[in-house]
């Protein structure tokens, strides 16, 4: 019997029993995004043989690539929520059709963002105040991942469905799947033509030698393929979401679009203006330097590794939290989103730790660069101490997700990145450099944990009326 059955049939839940179910979706969860940071990890190691240029020119518009990827998430999330609650009614047949109704109006919506995209990204590095040297591998790296857009969307629709109505063993394969593809892709499109030595041997490998526009359309192409096996197991083999349980139409009924819209438009709102407060971060950045730009970039790549398994467990967490509410059994709403809180705190204090120990190795990995490595691990240190509680609010953001609570996230969000992060970065960076930066980031993540804690505990997403209204 699966969980939304045994809730359905008001089974009672034991601890053991909800920290094993929040172990086995957290775990896919948490794999499927430490896969997608050891690809980040190889496109940083791989364009940082080519120098401290070549990967300041993708630290300077990865804030853009953020903003971007956010309104993708923001639109998945406004469907897969609904598809979660769905999943815990019972309705198969409602969550068939809202995938289904989701794969056109998310296409339709990426290809408007697509075009927008393309359009500025040839203005952005100039706007962005950056040296002239790094503009050409900026904008073509910027215009690859815009062309790449509806790819993306449905990639996260994919994703976001499958883990909604319960399974996070798929994405998490096909995740890995889409990381080892990534390393082939940019062996051959980074570089150039070369003879390569292994042993005795001389072997010639073929290369396009397109740098760092390699690094992209290799991930980009990486992700396309990924994307057509996660759409066709959630359209044919799934369950809970293949096409076929649907006799619905395409077209998005007007009841689900506006669900949609009350989820998705304060997550994408809130993920805009938090990503326009990493471009304005990266603009108070850019004058510090090629050596200040590239040594944040390699410090936010390096980190990322402890927050990621973070995102696993929201993951799980939306998914838990979505069910219940469809199951009406807020009970079990309550214990899974502290239950998965806990686990993101725990993991994410762990692999801070570890990775204050470690990250010297890890520069060393990413970038020969000594004066880059040097900064990059000493503005990454001041920022590992906020990692628990950094995790309380990313993990605590998933499960309010999941109860179609996104408005209040948003504004605490807002808040907290605009009104300390921002104002503190300025300030600091006027006398500290990069430090100051990094040390007003561990500031706001502290804060930002402490203001969603409060939130949880106060418990009015609980009580939100069909799980979305605020």
């Amino acid at each position: 019997m699966n969980l939304s059955e045994k809730m359905m049939n008001q089974e009672v839940f034991g601890l053991k029993e909800k920290i094993s179910i929040v172990a086995r979706l957290s775990i896919p969860g948490i794999l499927a995004q430490i896969s997608d940071i050891i690809m980040q990890y190889i496109d940083a190691a791989m364009v940082g043989v080519l120098g401290a240029s070549a990967s300041a020119s993708i630290g300077l518009v990865s804030s853009s690539t953020w903003l971007l990827g956010g309104m993708l998430g923001a639109a998945a999330s406004g469907f897969s929520v609904q598809a979660a609650h769905a999943v815990g009614a019972g309705d198969r047949k409602k969550a068939s059709s809202l995938f289904k109704q989701s794969l056109l109006a998310s296409l339709l919506f990426s290809l408007v963002l697509a075009f927008i995209g393309a359009l500025i990204s040839r203005h952005l590095p100039a706007w962005l105040g950056a040296e002239e040297s790094l503009w050409k591998d900026a904008v073509a790296y910027l215009f690859c991942f815009c062309i790449f857009i509806p790819v993306r969307q449905l990639n996260r629709l994919g994703a976001n469905m499958l883990q909604c109505s319960g399974d996070m063993k798929t994405p998490s394969i096909l995740f890995t799947f889409m990381c080892l593809l990534d390393v082939v892709f940019n062996y051959f499109l980074i570089f150039p033509s070369r003879t390569v030595t292994i042993g005795s041997l001389n072997l010639w490998m073929p290369g396009a030698g397109l740098g760092v526009l390699g690094a992209q359309l290799g991930t980009s192409l990486s992700v396309l393929l990924c994307t057509v096996l996660l759409i066709l197991h959630a359209g044919v083999k799934s369950p809970v979401l293949a096409l076929k349980y649907s006799d619905e139409g395409w077209m998005v009924q007007k009841d689900v679009l506006s669900k949609a819209c009350r989820i998705g438009i304060p997550m994408a709102l809130e993920s805009s203006a938090l990503s326009f407060a990493q471009i304005v971060s990266t603009m108070i950045i850019a004058p510090l330097g090629t050596v200040a730009i590239a040594a944040h970039s390699f410090a936010v790549t390096a980190e990322s590794i402890c927050y990621m398994p973070g995102y696993g467990i929201a993951q799980a967490s939306t998914a838990l939290v979505g069910q219940t509410i469809g199951a009406k059994r807020k009970d079990l709403s309550r214990s899974f989103a502290w239950l998965s809180v806990a686990a993101g705190i725990f993991v994410m204090t762990f692999t801070g730790a570890a990775m204050y120990m470690l990250c010297p190795y890890v520069f060393a990995f990413l970038t020969p660069v000594k004066e880059v490595q040097t900064l990059g691990i000493r503005v990454l240190r001041y920022e590992l101490f906020a990692e628990p509680l950094f995790a309380a609010s990313i993990v605590v953001t998933g499960a309010l997700r999941g109860a179609g609570d996104t408005m209040v996230p948003g504004i605490i969000n807002l808040f907290s990145m605009w009104g300390i992060r921002l104002t503190l970065a300025w300030f600091l960076s006027q006398s500290m450099g990069l430090d100051g930066v990094w040390i007003a980031m561990a500031a706001e993540l502290s804060c930002r944990g402490i203001f969603f804690l409060i939130r949880l505990k106060r418990e009015k997403w609980l009580n939100l009326k069909e799980g979305v209204k605020s």
